[in-house]
């Protein structure tokens, strides 16, 4: 099997700005960036330690924007804030968990895509690298 760069993407994301939408817009904020069961995720880590909850938010949000860079797309359909999630693996290593439209169209270019996130005081980055399966 070979495969080929489909696309690179990387973002930088100032927790200070998911922090102050957060204050102003509350639940409503996480809730139009975050996935169904990325959102239970957020609300659990935010209930024990809000910026940890925060930095979650800010990691998510950054590897959508990687993503969406990776795949050409920007945040037009099908790639919605909500289709995309992100998800760990037992060993804590990111992986892309796409739902709808979104993931058949993924599927149908026949793609893979490789995540990596880190935070760091006033920081979240991603980079994305989508491959061709061929």
């Amino acid at each position: 099997m070979s495969t080929m760069i489909f696309g690179i993407g990387t973002d930088i994301c100032d927790v200070r700005r998911i922090r102050e939408s957060l204050a102003r817009h509350g639940e409503r904020f996480a809730s139009k960036v975050l996935s169904d069961a990325e959102f239970a995720t957020w609300k659990m880590r935010s209930a024990r330690w809000p910026e940890r909850g925060v930095r979650y938010l800010a990691t998510r949000f950054s590897a959508k924007e990687s993503f969406s860079k990776a795949i050409g797309l920007g945040m037009r359909m099908p790639m919605t804030w909500k289709v995309c999630e992100i998800a760990n693996e037992r060993s804590g290593k990111p992986i892309l968990v796409l739902h709808g439209a979104l993931k058949q169209w993924f599927d149908e270019q026949r793609l893979r895509a490789h995540m990596t996130l880190t935070d760091e005081t006033d920081y979240a980055a991603s980079f994305c690298v989508v491959e061709t399966l061929d």
